[in-house]
C-alpha cells in the first residue's frame, strides 16, 4: 500500500506540479484547498480539475475566513499591483501577501495528515521566482516542520516524523514549467491570476500572471491560457 501524503493545492501551476511530484514519488495523494475569501476564488475550480486529473484519492476544500482580517490585496478592497518590473517584485513584501496564510494552511494540512496517519505534506512554495512572501522561504518551512514534530501526538510519541516536502523550492519558474510538463500536468486546468476580469479571464498584468508568462516563455513552452482575453 502506498504511503499517504497531504498536498496543498491552490489550483496554480506550482501547486499542481507539487501534487504531480508527490504522485511521481509513489504517494497516495490527499489534496487540500482553501476558500479563504480570496478575490480569485476561481482558483478553487482549477484545484478541483487538477485534483481529479492527477488522481488525488480525495480533495477537500476548507472554508477559512481570512477576509475578516483583510490586510492583503487578495482579501480586502485594495488594488492588486499591476505591471511591476522584476526589480520591483524583488523589493520588499508585496500587498498581495496574505498574513499568516501558509501557517494557517500548513496547520490544517498537519491536522489532516495526523488523522490520516500520514507523515508527509507537500507544498509548492518557491524561493527563486516568487513575489517576496516570507512564508515561502526555506527557513520558514524548516521551522514549521520542527514545530509540527513537537505539536503532534505521533511526533511526541516517536511513531513517525512529519516531513514537509518542497520539491519546487530551488527551481526557477521555467524549471517548474518543464517539470510539470514532464510529469504530465495539464496546464490548461490551472489558474494563476490574482485579479480575474469579466468572465474569469486572466488580467495578464498582476505579479502572478507576469511570473507565469516569464516561466513559460523561458521554458519555451506554450501556455494554454495565454490565448484567453
Amino acid at each position: 500500500m502506498s504511503s499517504k501524503a497531504v498536498c496543498l493545492l491552490s489550483g496554480g501551476l506550482d501547486s499542481a506540479t507539487a501534487l504531480a511530484c508527490a504522485r511521481r514519488d509513489g504517494f497516495e495523494c490527499y489534496a487540500l484547498s482553501f476558500d479563504y475569501g480570496q478575490r480569485h476564488r476561481v482558483e478553487l475550480d482549477a484545484a478541483a480539475r487538477v485534483a481529479k486529473a492527477l488522481g488525488a484519492a480525495r480533495h477537500l476544500v476548507i472554508p477559512v475566513e481570512l477576509r475578516a482580517f483583510g490586510g492583503s490585496a487578495l482579501t480586502a478592497d485594495i488594488p492588486v499591483p499591476k505591471n511591476r518590473s522584476a526589480e520591483e517584485m524583488e523589493r520588499g513584501i508585496p500587498i498581495t501577501y496574505v498574513p499568516a496564510r501558509n501557517t494557517v494552511f500548513l496547520s490544517y494540512a498537519l491536522a489532516w495528515a495526523e488523522t490520516l496517519e500520514a507523515s508527509d505534506i507537500f507544498i509548492g512554495v518557491n524561493a527563486i521566482d516568487y513575489s517576496g512572501y516570507p512564508d515561502c522561504r526555506p527557513e520558514y518551512i524548516e521551522a514549521f516542520e520542527r514545530m509540527a514534530n513537537l505539536a503532534t501526538r505521533v511526533g511526541v510519541e516517536g511513531r513517525t516524523r512529519i516531513k514537509i516536502h518542497t520539491p519546487l523550492m530551488r527551481l526557477t519558474k521555467a524549471e517548474i514549467v518543464k517539470l510539470g510538463r514532464d510529469l504530465g500536468v495539464d496546464f490548461s486546468l490551472t489558474w494563476s491570476c490574482y485579479d480575474p476580469g469579466a468572465g474569469n479571464t486572466p488580467c495578464g498584468a498582476c505579479d502572478s500572471c507576469l511570473l507565469r508568462r516569464k516561466g513559460f516563455e523561458e521554458a519555451g513552452v506554450t501556455d494554454p491560457l495565454a490565448s484567453l482575453p
